[in-house]
């Protein structure tokens, strides 16, 4: 996925995200974000809520800047809550909070706000934390033996603890957890998941809307089965804000709780205390996602199709909708309320050249090309096939009837060659990198061979690129190859800057009879009147 998509990121410089190996956007609004680099050097940027960027202050900064003493510890996760807290863990299991701690969200025995991430010992000293998830106050961490603990805020049970007092420590979640060993774990807003290595689904906290999965709606201060799976094997849970989704071994889909956006995907906005099949007609699921901070749900089939459904940028949909995303991240970048992540985004590595760095290169490559164009006696090197498959015009060109072994060459006469070889390789990048003047000359150019999407993006340099000092040529340009559009929009441009245009060297440089004509035209439009 593209990190620009989080709007947050669209500030970064390139050379800085080719550098990123791990990301995560979070806070009440999606403007808080963490950075692990490839060197890792940990950054934060954004609002600093609650000194969630873990700077030591509460200033806001909209570039990354080091949170010292996250850096250098390999940092493999985070998870956050909506105070925001933040918990990340290291490839050792090492655990570090900061952030939002009124309800002991923080697990360093105290209530008090903590600026600076720090190590979480008590009764984790020894233990590897391997995964760690997050609800609006309160935590939990598993380890790699299969434990869960958690701390925090626990008025609903959601500690599941037995009891409804706020946890500052992390204690191990017992109850029947304690003889089961579970192997991924997950917190809506005011509950929690464990799901257990033979498959089985737990669930304690807020069960109001049914979140828990019980086939009732009484909160829970301990961890109970969900019954209703008895038979299935669930391999991966996550939660909304009120919703739960579970994955089984054979890649069919599971939904439960609240559903007043259509979060569970059942067609309809009805709630269920207990499990649902839903999605059966996706084909196989292989992933889920959802975040306790939204409404939504995301899944990816075997296919490598990507769905979405519930609350989408404000809209309710109550059945999987097909995208055209290749990532769960992009549905959550593009339509959750607010835009943050489900989990962090691992970056992939690029071990091989993507198709556009390719095609980038392959222009005007000799060692490559199939075709040599001429314009002013100087060559441009081309491919045949990028050229036909990109351009309705080469298309027609190179019908079977055209000699292709007998002409390797073409000349081009109707436009100069700086104009041209942006065109050409405007077919290889999609981009287009010329100065107004000879924007308008590529405009004729993709009028004349139907390119409607180059003359939009010519129209728009031209327009962005008027200035006083070149207005009079633009205008005289765009007379001379009959662009009407660009003719009117130049000339009220001159009318609205008469004065300092007249004087410029290019208006001196028009031909007697363009400056006669503009005359003309502009004492009809009243500009000589006093």
């Amino acid at each position: 996925m593209d990190l620009k998509n989080w709007t947050i990121f669209s500030l970064l410089e390139p050379e800085f995200v080719a550098k990123i190996k791990m990301a995560c956007v979070f806070g009440n609004l999606g403007n808080e974000a963490l950075i692990v680099t490839k060197d890792d050097e940990v950054l934060a940027l954004g609002s600093n809520a609650a000194g969630c960027l873990g700077l030591g202050n509460l200033n806001s900064t909209l570039v990354p800047l080091r949170v010292d003493a996250l850096c250098g510890k390999q940092i493999a996760g985070f998870a956050y809550g909506s105070g925001p807290h933040v918990l990340a863990y290291t490839e050792d299991g090492d655990l570090y909070t900061w952030g939002h701690n009124g309800y002991c969200e923080l697990g360093n025995g105290s209530s008090n706000q903590c600026w600076v991430p720090s190590l979480v010992q008590s009764m984790l000293t020894g233990k590897v934390v391997v995964e760690v998830a997050c609800g609006s106050h309160h935590s939990l961490a598993l380890t790699d033996d299969g434990e869960v603990y958690a701390w925090g805020q626990n008025n609903c049970g959601q500690v599941g603890s037995g009891m409804s007092a706020n946890q500052s420590l992390p204690r191990r979640v017992n109850s029947v957890l304690s003889a089961r060993r579970c192997i991924t774990i997950a917190c809506g807003q005011t509950s929690s998941i464990a799901v257990t290595d033979t498959g089985e689904v737990y669930g304690w906290g807020y069960n109001g809307n049914g979140q828990l999965g019980l086939g009732n709606n009484v909160n829970q201060l301990n961890p109970c089965r969900v019954g209703a799976l008895a038979g299935v094997v669930v391999t991966r849970v996550a939660c909304g804000y009120a919703h739960t989704l579970a994955l089984t071994d054979v890649g069919a889909l599971y939904a439960w709780g609240a559903n007043s956006y259509g979060q569970l995907g059942t067609g309809t906005k009805t709630n269920a205390n207990a499990p649902v099949l839903v999605a059966s007609n996706v084909g196989r699921v292989v992933d889920v996602a959802a975040t306790h901070l939204a409404h939504i749900s995301a899944a990816m089939t075997q296919s490598f199709r990507v769905y979405m459904w519930g609350q989408c940028r404000g809209q309710s949909v109550s059945s999987p909708v097909a995208t055209p995303f290749s990532s769960l991240h992009d549905v959550f970048a593009c339509f959750a309320s607010p835009s943050v992540m489900w989990q962090p985004v691992q970056v992939e590595q690029q071990v091989c050249e993507r198709v556009a760095d390719s095609m980038r290169q392959a222009f005007d490559d000799q060692s490559t090309s199939d075709l040599t164009i001429m314009v002013q006696d100087r060559s441009i090197h081309v491919h045949k096939a990028v050229l036909k498959i990109r351009c309705l015009h080469f298309r027609s060109m190179f019908q079977e009837h055209w000699q292709e072994d007998n002409q390797s060459v073409i000349q081009i006469d109707q436009f100069s060659h700086t104009v041209y070889r942006a065109f050409l390789q405007y077919l290889y990048t999609d981009e287009v990198n010329l100065s107004p003047e000879s924007a308008l000359e590529l405009l004729v150019l993709a009028s004349a061979y139907c390119e409607t999407q180059l003359k939009h993006r010519c129209e728009q340099i031209i327009r962005q690129g008027i200035t006083v000092e070149n207005a009079a040529m633009l205008y005289a340009t765009a007379i001379e190859y009959q662009a009407k559009e660009l003719e009117e929009f130049c000339f009220k441009f001159f009318l609205n800057h008469m004065t300092a245009i007249i004087q410029s060297e290019g208006f001196s440089s028009l031909d007697e009879q363009t400056v006669k004509d503009f005359i003309r035209k502009a004492a009809k439009c009243g500009a000589f009147k006093s």
